[in-house]
């Protein structure tokens, strides 16, 4: 009985550090100058669209399409990638540590105000980042020689051709698990170990085709870029719900529900 009285504790202990630890990032990034989460959601975005360009090679190399496991897994696992890079490397993304950010708001040591600042500049930079990666693998797209356009527009048909309910409901799930990882990273006690967890969550991500606003925004303006059958309006329409869904999903079914949780677990 005491052993398991003290294996509770400790496991209450656990979760509370990395509680704590959310809490710290949440307000450091909060406190961070404009200029710096600026540029650090635009590396972000930078740097998760080689995610996506490594799908279209994929797609443009392998001789099944998407449907076929050996393919769909070799795209999930490449579209990890882009995550990869930005999640080792502590770029600031929107769907994931930026999301737990409403946890300081929760435990009344920050306002909805910090969360809008934070939020709004670590979004706008990961857009324009997208963006610019998005314009410069398009100027060099004829002499990489190893990506068909056709691979960009397929891509970028599976994320908007659904519905907008579709949208908004795949991007709370994306969003969930988005937030989940940011949790289960935190609680990592290596590199491998994150390496390992981005890979599963992400590819469950990728393998689903769940719409992420910063990864699909690379994705679908690749496709709006090289297709006329993706239209600004499948652009838009996408990002908002994608987004929208994003920020529910992490915000309530990670943030609230795991403070929730811990605190009165500690209570």
């Amino acid at each position: 009985m005491t052993d398991s009285r003290s294996d509770a504790a400790t496991e209450q202990m656990t979760s509370r550090s990395i509680l704590d630890s959310l809490l710290d990032s949440g307000l450091h990034e909060m406190n961070r100058e404009r200029s710096g989460l600026l540029l650090s959601g635009l590396s972000a975005g930078l740097d998760i669209g080689f995610g996506p360009l490594m799908m279209a090679v994929v797609l443009t190399l392998s001789p099944g399409g998407f449907g076929d496991l050996t393919t769909e897994l070799l795209l999930a696992s490449v579209y990890s990638i882009g995550f990869m890079f930005v999640i080792i490397g502590r770029s600031e993304l929107f769907t994931e540590h930026t999301t737990l950010a409403v946890i300081p708001v929760l435990d009344r040591q920050a306002s909805l105000r910090q969360l809008g600042r934070l939020w709004g500049l670590v979004y706008v930079g990961n857009i324009l980042g997208g963006l610019l990666f998005t314009l410069l693998v398009t100027l060099l797209m004829p002499e990489l020689g190893v990506v068909d356009p056709q691979s960009f527009e397929t891509i970028a048909l599976k994320l908007v051709d659904h519905d907008l309910r579709w949208l908004f409901v795949g991007g709370v799930f994306a969003g969930w698990l988005m937030g989940l990882l940011a949790w289960l990273v935190t609680a990592a006690q290596d590199t491998t170990a994150r390496i390992l967890l981005v890979l599963i969550v992400t590819g469950t991500i990728g393998l689903l085709h769940l719409p992420h606003s910063i990864a699909g925004n690379v994705e679908v303006l690749f496709g709006l870029f090289v297709s006329p059958a993706i239209t600004l309006a499948d652009y838009v329409g996408f990002l908002v719900l994608a987004t929208v869904g994003n920020a529910f999903g992490g915000a309530v079914f990670v943030a609230l529900l795991k403070y929730g949780h811990v605190v009165r677990g500690a209570n």
